[in-house]
Parts: structure tokens; C-alpha cells; sequence
């Protein structure tokens, strides 16, 4: 008896220790830097998360590297194209409404940087981000998550929440809203590829279109 109740101390101890390290590392850490970090350090901030969470899921038990290697050969295109143009046709519409002199300004007006952004941000960005926020949330801490639905909704959540150093609803909402189809791509349809394939392709069309100014830290308003 006094062996099996051991035993059970033994499997809990370790959810209760991810379900901290969920919390300080998604919830706490993202909170803390929009609150008290500067608006020009937010990049530092991602990077140190991206780091942070490369490391932990290093640590992770039956992880292996290669496992995100695999399937770039099966990317549904179909699906990467449904993602791009939603966020065309509804950033484009954003964009008119509330920033209509942004529109496709850094095509008009850099368009050697906007030509730089389309090849690096999917390596730079997308891919790493793809890495954080869904291989180690998923991994990591699948066996805390709520299942289903449940668990993209709250993947979209922590998502978004990584975004509030951008003090910015827009922001939120197109990260709550890319986060559900990047989850969905990645938990239900089981392919990594095709996750970081629509991160790249929204994050790119972003830009073009012009709602790249939300994601610049000179743009950041604090509301206190």
C-alpha cells in the first residue's frame, strides 16, 4: 500500500511541476514583459522565449528533433492557400478601416525590405514560433491540456497572450484567430510542415498589406 501511494506522489509531482512551468512560461512570462519591459525590448523578449522553450523542449522526454523534420514533403497546399486568403481579403479589410494610408506602404516604399521580410520571416519567425508554440505546447504538455477543441482554443489563447506587448486589440484578435488555424493544422491534421507553411504565409501577407504597423514597437501605445 505504502508502495503504491509512493507511487502515485511520483506521478503527480511531475504534471503539477508542468503545469507551473505552462503557467510561468506562457502565462506569467508574456504578462510580466508586455507589463515591465520596454516597447523597443519586446524582440529581445521573443527571442528569449524562443530560446527558453528550444531548451525545454530539448528536455522533453520522447522528443526527438528529426520528428519535426519529417512531412515537408505532404504540406496541404489547399489548406495554406484557405489561410492566405482569409487573411488577405479580411487583413486588406482591416487595413481600410483603420490604417488606409499603411496599405501595401512597404511595397510602395521599401520594397527591397518588404522583399527582405517575404524570404526571412518564415525561417526567422514562423518557424520558431511554430516550434514554441505548438511542437512544446503540445508535446510538453499535452498530458495537462484539455482535450479537442478545448485544447486549440486555449493554444490560440496563449498564442495571442504572447502578442500583448503589442497593446493592441487587432493584434490580438489576428493572433487568436491565426493561432486556431495553425493549431488545428498542426493537432488535427498531424503535419508541423503545413502549420509553419500558413504561419509563413499569413505573416508575409501581414506585412504586404500593410498591418505590419501593429507589429512595430514604435507603434506601441501602453493604456496606463
Amino acid at each position: 500500500m505504502a508502495e503504491l501511494a509512493d507511487r502515485k506522489v511520483r506521478q503527480v509531482a511531475p504534471r503539477r511541476w508542468l503545469a507551473v512551468e505552462f503557467a510561468a512560461f506562457y502565462l506569467v512570462a508574456p504578462v510580466a514583459g508586455a507589463v515591465l519591459l520596454p516597447a523597443n525590448a519586446m524582440f529581445g523578449m521573443l527571442f528569449a522565449m524562443t530560446v527558453l522553450g528550444l531548451v525545454l523542449l530539448n528536455r522533453t522526454p520522447g522528443f526527438h528533433w528529426r520528428d519535426i523534420a519529417r512531412g515537408w514533403g505532404r504540406v496541404d497546399w489547399h489548406r495554406v492557400a484557405v489561410v492566405g486568403a482569409v487573411t488577405a481579403v479580411g487583413g486588406y479589410g482591416v487595413v481600410l478601416v483603420s490604417a488606409p494610408d499603411s496599405a501595401f506602404a512597404l511595397l510602395r516604399e521599401h520594397p527591397g525590405f518588404m522583399l527582405a521580410i517575404l524570404v526571412l520571416y518564415p525561417v526567422l519567425s514562423a518557424l520558431p514560433q511554430e516550434i514554441v508554440f505548438r511542437v512544446l505546447f503540445f508535446r510538453r504538455y499535452g498530458e495537462i491540456l484539455p482535450r479537442g477543441p478545448a485544447a486549440i482554443g486555449l493554444n490560440a489563447a496563449v498564442f495571442a497572450l504572447a502578442h500583448l506587448m503589442y497593446w493592441n486589440w487587432i493584434v490580438g484578435v489576428m493572433t487568436f484567430v491565426g493561432g486556431i488555424a495553425f493549431a488545428e493544422a498542426y493537432l488535427r491534421r498531424r503535419s508541423f510542415a503545413t502549420a509553419v507553411a500558413a504561419h509563413a504565409v499569413a505573416g508575409d501577407l501581414v506585412f504586404l498589406i500593410g498591418l505590419g504597423i501593429y507589429f512595430y514597437s514604435g507603434y506601441v501605445v501602453r493604456p496606463f
